[in-house]
């Protein structure tokens, strides 16, 4: 039997499940959105499994080298994001002072993530400019 199959199977007992529990809640019985939620937190884990197992496929069956290159590249963006992010160019007095738990490593990750996403995106954009003028040359 294929993977395929068995996916199948298992999408269509997990469908049945949902509608009986979807039908329950319905009814009035409001203990059933704890079961509900225990049958979401399944599909959760079935889907995490899942997307797994073919991400790991997919990397032994294409060129490794090249996702190892990409995925050193992201965290060397990271990296480099995080030492550039101080930490210190916020004052955390007005959210401290309304109990909320920021501290200085706090305002680093943020700013690591900032200056992330402006690097990946500024690459992103300049990866479609390029290969947009790449194809114009090309004809």
């Amino acid at each position: 039997m294929s993977l395929h199959k068995i996916l199948k199977i298992i999408v269509g007992l997990l469908s049945v499940v949902g509608f009986i529990l979807v039908l329950m809640i319905m009814s009035g019985n409001d203990g059933m959105i704890d079961n509900m939620l225990y049958v979401t937190y399944v599909v959760l884990a079935l889907i995490l499994v899942l997307v797994l197992v073919y991400v790991i496929k997919g990397l032994f069956a294409g060129d490794i080298k090249k996702t190892l290159l990409s995925v050193g590249a992201f965290l060397v963006i990271l990296v480099i994001s995080y030492a550039m992010s101080s930490g210190t160019d916020l004052d955390l007095t007005p959210f401290t002072s309304k109990g909320a738990d920021v501290t200085e490593a706090t305002s680093k990750y943020v700013g690591a993530g900032l200056y992330a996403f402006y690097a990946l995106t500024i690459i992103a954009i300049g990866s479609m400019a390029f290969s947009g003028i790449k194809n114009l040359f090309n004809k």
